[in-house]
C-alpha cells in the first residue's frame, strides 16, 4: 500500500489540498485520509472509487497497477 499511499499525497498536493479540504470535497474522513498517507491503514474500495473519480485517474493508477 506504500504506492497508494504516496499517489494520494502526490495527487492532493499537486491539487493544492489539505488533508482537511481533501475531507471536505470528498466527504471522507480527513483521519482517514492520514491514516493512508501514513500507511496505517488499507482503504476500502469504496474510498479508492471515490478517490480515483475525485483525482479523474483510475483506481488502477492509485493502486500502483498501472503507471
Amino acid at each position: 500500500m506504500e504506492i497508494f499511499a504516496e499517489r494520494l499525497k502526490e495527487l492532493r498536493i499537486e491539487r493544492g489540498l489539505s488533508q482537511s479540504e481533501l475531507a471536505r470535497r470528498t466527504g471522507l474522513s480527513r483521519i482517514a485520509i492520514n491514516h493512508w498517507e501514513h500507511c496505517n491503514r488499507v482503504p476500502m474500495a469504496t474510498a479508492i472509487i471515490i478517490l480515483a473519480k475525485f483525482f479523474g485517474v483510475s483506481a488502477d493508477y492509485l493502486l500502483g497497477l498501472e503507471d
